[in-house]
């Protein structure tokens, strides 16, 4: 796998963990620790797109 089409396979998870927090949030009872690892997932996934940006450039 490429570096950029790693770092394609990133985004659209960080993407698709926003759509699923998003959601979380908006639900009647939300579900607080569901939404706590989803927003460290979602960071976790920020950083390493960060970290390799550069590397692509």
């Amino acid at each position: 796998m490429s570096l950029e089409s790693h770092v394609s396979t990133l985004r659209s998870k960080h993407a698709n963990i926003d759509r699923t927090l998003d959601h979380e949030q908006h639900r009647p009872a939300p579900d607080t620790i569901a939404i706590k690892k989803l927003k460290y997932e979602k960071l976790r996934l920020k950083e390493e797109i960060e970290r390799l940006n550069p590397l692509i450039s």
